[in-house]
């Protein structure tokens, strides 16, 4: 009887423990099969170079991912899988970053869990880019500052450029949905799945996902919102300086796009491939670069399927995920991004405003003065760009019963002070990273006590969200959720509450973009400023277009 006993006992601890095979270094069991990782920490563990689909090569080029295959023995999980293929950044951009190796083959994730992790939240990373650069391994977004406060964190590798956002004729025929581009996003809706599937195995509870990114991963993040095909593989989602951009649609060139079949065709003529054969046979970085050079746009598609319909629209109609969404945007960000035409005769420039903005003219000088063109300039387009955008979602979010919560990151140092609080600044303090080890070109915080304990704050609210649904109190500071008085938290020496981040530039850029929705030839996002196209009047209240 006793021994009946005990081997129920070992039985049962076997299924309450997540799923480790025997060895020094710390494994795990999923349903492919048996993984080898690395302690980090006496805290942290990582695996590293996880299949999650398969190998988007030859007649899976243009596909929708496959689950990833098995394997049989100990798999290592000691050493990032390549980046997928892109061309190269230039040299003197701070965003730098060249993986070490890179291959088509490159739908891999890496998880790095607490040790003894039991029903952890786990925090789902969608990295930047443009959708045309970057990868899960960069120091960037080491994971293990996250896990030791208690997390799961997992980081994604997902199709760029030409490879994951190509839209064509054919290939919208070849597919059962009649649709053509999003492979990218896609894969990282497919790598969400295998978190639901495995992630339990490493600690976490496939319940408690959420899903954070910045730039095109936060953008990512506002379009899995918005899918029907993410909706219920995560819980919570955090957007940082993402947006609602205007997306090219698949076949209908409309607000001043062409459609996204156009786009492509325009690739497929560069390369001159004359089929669908030749075009998946074309060397995957000869491809990749040749749509690069030809400034082929790399933007997500508004095809029926992935995406139903323009974002902007979807969260107008309520349709998106009502999961409780954190969101925010730096207070520089477009210094180090791209050239901003600076205006430099003051009376040209109000003139050409009142004339292209019409009865909102006056509220746009007054947010955008000239006498201060420069700052006007750049400040505008950070307006519109990605401060509108992600005020709008925590407006949406609130307004369709889901609790959101905004922020203004205005916090800079020496070292960034041609670019002032730039563009992802923020990341390298949601992971932790201040004090370590970054890409070369990256202008680094200094390490001392004042920004480690910044770190500090952004790290709690991120991990309180992630636990609770809430960001909670980090540092005596409780951050208040965003309401009609457009509350926010506002990251400059410190986290410091206020109400209406951006002194009215929501509400114009609303307005505005209200208008532009309307008419069929007009984008609303990077049309701002004296050569902005001309405003459409009024025609009525904003709300859910058909």
């Amino acid at each position: 009887m006793k021994s009946v006993l005990a081997t129920l006992a070992v039985l049962l601890a076997s299924i309450a423990a997540p799923a480790a095979i025997a060895g020094s270094a710390p494994a795990v069991r999923i349903g492919q099969g048996a993984l080898r990782g690395e302690v980090v920490s006496e805290s942290v563990r990582v695996f590293k170079g996880i299949p999650y689909a398969r190998p988007p090569v030859g007649p899976n080029r243009w596909r929708p991912p496959a689950p990833a295959a098995g394997w049989r023995g100990v798999r290592d999980a000691t050493a990032f899988g390549p980046a997928c293929v892109q061309p190269a950044l230039a040299a003197d951009s701070i965003y730098a970053d060249p993986p070490p190796r890179m291959s088509e083959d490159c739908l891999s994730l890496n998880v790095w869990t607490p040790k003894a992790a039991r029903k952890a939240p786990v925090m789902v990373w969608i990295h930047g880019g443009s959708q045309t650069f970057g990868w899960s391994g960069s120091p960037l977004y080491n994971g293990a500052a996250l896990a030791a406060r208690g997390v799961v964190v997992v980081t994604v590798n997902y199709r760029l450029g030409v490879l994951g956002y190509l839209a064509t004729r054919e290939l919208s025929a070849e597919s059962p949905h009649g649709a053509s581009g999003n492979y990218g996003l896609l894969d990282q809706i497919e790598a969400l799945r295998w978190v639901r599937d495995n992630i339990a195995a490493f600690g976490g509870d496939p319940d408690k996902v959420t899903v954070f990114g910045e730039s095109a991963g936060a953008m990512s993040v506002v379009q899995m919102l918005a899918s029907p095909l993410a909706h219920g593989l995560f819980q919570k989602a955090i957007a940082e300086s993402g947006g609602m951009p205007t997306l090219p649609e698949l076949k209908t060139a409309i607000h001043g796009l062409a459609s996204a079949e156009g786009l492509g065709q325009s690739v497929v003529t560069v390369v001159k491939a004359d089929s669908l054969i030749a075009l998946r046979a074309m060397d995957a970085a000869a491809l990749t670069n040749a749509a690069y050079a030809a400034k082929y746009p790399v933007w997500s598609t508004v095809d029926g399927w992935v995406l139903k319909r323009q974002t902007a629209d979807t969260f107008d109609r309520g349709e998106q995920a009502r999961v409780p969404t954190l969101a925010g945007y730096n207070g520089d960000e477009i210094r180090a991004l791209f050239k901003v035409t600076v205006p430099t005769d003051s009376a040209a420039y109000a003139a050409a405003i009142r004339a292209r903005y019409g009865d909102l003219a006056a509220s746009y000088l007054k947010l955008y003065p000239p006498g201060d063109l420069d700052g006007s300039a750049w400040n505008a387009m950070r307006d519109t760009t990605f401060g509108w955008g992600m005020q709008r979602l925590a407006e949406k979010q609130a307004a369709a019963g889901a609790p959101a919560w905004l922020y203004r990151f205005d916090h800079s140092y020496p070292a960034a002070a041609p670019y002032g609080a730039f563009h992802g600044i923020e990341v390298p303090y949601a992971f932790g990273r201040v004090g370590r080890a970054l890409p070369a070109a990256w202008p680094a915080a200094p390490n001392t006590a004042a920004e480690r304990q910044l770190q500090d704050a952004v790290l709690d609210y991120w991990t309180q969200f992630a636990r609770t649904g809430a960001p909670g109190i980090a540092h005596g500071v409780a951050w208040p959720r965003y309401d009609a008085a457009q509350r926010y938290l506002d990251f400059a020496d410190g986290p410091v509450p206020g109400v209406d981040p951006s002194h009215g530039a929501y509400d114009l850029h609303e307005a505005a973009a209200c208008r532009r929705r309307a008419v069929s030839d007009q984008s609303w996002i990077v049309n701002t400023g004296p050569d902005a196209s001309l405003l459409p009047p009024p025609t009525g209240p904003c709300g859910p277009r058909p």
